[in-house]
């Protein structure tokens, strides 16, 4: 999956996201998403993640390998 796809998807589930996404492995199979969003607001970690995994859908551990996720609500 490219990242321009990652980023879309982030970006239509979560609006408001700033999401920084890295090819860590260099393979575009590997990614690592930093995603600051208002949604995450009094969320813990596990159900932030979970927000942007459906945000990728099924494709997760698809067409999408492996992506490692670094999350934080935004500040107001």
């Amino acid at each position: 999956m490219s990242g321009e796809e990652i980023l879309q998807r982030i970006r239509r589930a979560l609006p408001d996201a700033e999401v920084e996404l890295v090819d860590f492995a260099g393979d575009s199979d590997h990614w690592e998403a930093r995603v600051v969003s208002a949604a995450f607001a009094g969320l813990p970690r596990v159900a932030q993640h979970r927000l942007v995994y459906e945000a990728i859908g099924e494709d997760m551990g698809a067409a999408l390998h492996a992506l490692r996720l670094v999350t934080r609500p935004r500040e107001a």
